[in-house]
């Protein structure tokens, strides 16, 4: 079994030129946090200013995203804008043909430096770019996520962690009540719980979280295991999600109450999947008014419009989104 748990994000405004070099820092500074190997750490750092600088130089403004991936070891980022758009993708994403004068060469360059890049530009919505950069071999699966404090405040009481298990893989989202650092203890506390058996079923989960979370001000929970066919979702709070795939979404909506405080009687709710299903949490720092337009998502694109465009800035706010894996 193999856990890990997300760490914050890092969120760059870009209003800016000077927040090409800051988004290279932060990217450099976080590599060398996860382990990645100097090379990796630089190439890290090159990315995140090309897709800064692109952001600086064509839009009225944007955001880069930094964090620890939550698979394998590496490093995700993220950026966003409400720009024009770029008409001809294939053409800026070949080798060498910049838009900016960043320190990298291209969003070329930038394709061929992260293990995976995903690209989506739209006159109508802007460009959504997502990076991520794994020390090989690459670690197999679709994951997305975020996790970022309040705007103006240096701790995250969201909090967000996944393990693989037996036949699957089970996560948990947890919602610190309030913001600082005694909703960061509450929700810290819940992922504790959870990496100590993260194979016992997913009620008794709660149920310890509620034991422990008693001296701290309790906390918003949801727990679901993914297996190939099927989902089991059990939530307490404001932590809410949906599957999404071929079919109409299907809403997980969480029970009334505080883990920690009141204990509600919370259902395990099953849901059948189908391979390439996708399964998103989310704390109430994300609107509920996200939409998946026509087909599933790419998850790292996904996270990416969700941490720009639904996120509420006054509230701490986590992302997790999964797809299903083929069965063995």
């Amino acid at each position: 079994m193999t856990a890990t748990v997300a760490e914050p994000t890092h969120r760059i405004r870009v209003d800016h030129p000077s927040a090409a070099y800051a988004a290279a820092r932060v990217a450099r500074e976080a590599a060398h946090a996860t382990g990645l190997p100097d090379v990796l750490a630089e190439r890290a750092a090159v990315v995140a200013a090309e897709l800064a600088g692109n952001i600086d130089k064509h839009t009225a403004g944007g955001s880069v995203f930094v964090q620890r991936s939550l698979i394998g070891r590496g490093i995700d980022v993220l950026a966003a804008d409400d720009g024009p758009g770029m008409a001809d993708l294939d053409h800026w994403l070949l080798d060498g043909n910049t838009t900016t004068a960043t320190l990298g060469t291209g969003l070329g360059a930038v394709h061929r430096m992260a293990t995976e890049f995903r690209i989506r530009s739209s006159p109508a919505t802007g460009t959504l770019a997502a990076a991520r950069l794994l020390v090989p071999p690459p670690y197999g699966g679709a994951i997305g996520h975020f996790r970022l404090a309040r705007e103006g405040e240096q701790h995250c009481g969201d909090a967000v962690a996944l393990a693989d298990v037996t036949g699957g893989r089970t996560a948990v989202v947890a919602d610190g009540l309030g913001h600082g650092p005694d909703a960061a203890e509450a929700a810290d506390a819940a992922v504790r719980v959870f990496l100590e058996n993260p194979d016992r079923p997913l009620p008794h989960q709660l149920t310890n979280m509620h034991r422990a979370l008693r001296t701290t001000r309790g906390a918003a929970v949801a727990l679901i295991r993914i297996t190939p066919r099927r989902l089991e979702f059990c939530g307490v709070g404001n932590v809410s999600g949906a599957s999404v795939g071929a079919g109409p979404s299907r809403l997980l909506l969480s029970t009334p109450g505080i883990v920690g405080f009141t204990l509600p009687s919370a259902p395990v709710r099953h849901v059948e999947l189908a391979e390439g299903d996708v399964v998103v949490l989310h704390t109430d720092g994300v609107g509920t008014g996200w939409r998946v337009p026509g087909r599933v998502p790419d998850l790292l694109l996904l996270a990416t419009e969700l941490a720009h465009r639904h996120r509420n800035p006054r509230d701490d706010a986590a992302v997790l989104a999964l797809r299903v894996e083929r069965a063995a």
